[in-house]
């Protein structure tokens, strides 16, 4: 027996009937920013991804009915979020900010081309559409946004409760 299959045995005994998938993503410190609410919504990507993943059951029409469910609260999830770190970077006057913007806006531009695709009738494959969504969001989590909030951490000032605060009459912004 593969180790892989021995893994997903071991789990499936251990968590009765939950599936162990190879694909989730663990919150981890190397995902961090350090700001409190993008860290937040990361981690609510994150498990977006995972309950994606756990959707993937091989089965064409459920995986379907549970996309069709699930897309247009995922795109407004990361609308939301990507909202909240432009108004950081604007706020901020990060220099980065129109391509951190542009890697947004292709990235919510393919997802909702993805899934007009699927409206109109073409098929759709889970496990790839979510392993797009895990290799994007790694890799803009671990070098795009890592960059930005070290700057953005640079430019804001700690207020006495611990709290980052990034203040109009800054002269840095």
């Amino acid at each position: 027996m593969p180790n892989s299959a021995i893994r997903y045995y071991i789990c499936f005994e251990v968590k009765k009937m939950t599936r162990y998938r190879p694909d989730c993503i663990t919150w981890s410190s190397r995902f961090a920013v350090g700001i409190k609410i993008i860290d937040d919504q990361h981690k609510g990507l994150l498990h977006l991804i995972n309950d994606m993943f756990n959707h993937v059951v091989g089965d064409e029409a459920e995986e379907r009915l549970y996309f069709k469910s699930v897309i247009q609260q995922a795109v407004k999830y990361i609308k939301v979020h990507f909202n909240t770190e432009e108004k950081i970077m604007i706020h901020t006057r990060f220099p980065g900010y129109k391509e951190h913007k542009k890697e947004h806006d292709t990235f919510i531009f393919t997802v909702i081309a993805i899934a007009h695709d699927f409206k109109r009738g073409k098929r759709l494959v889970l496990s790839d559409f979510t392993r797009f969504l895990k290799n994007w969001v790694f890799a803009h989590i671990a070098v795009m946004d890592k960059q930005c909030f070290s700057y953005i951490k640079e430019t804001a000032s700690r207020k006495s409760d611990g709290k980052l605060s990034v203040s109009q009459e800054d002269e840095r912004i």
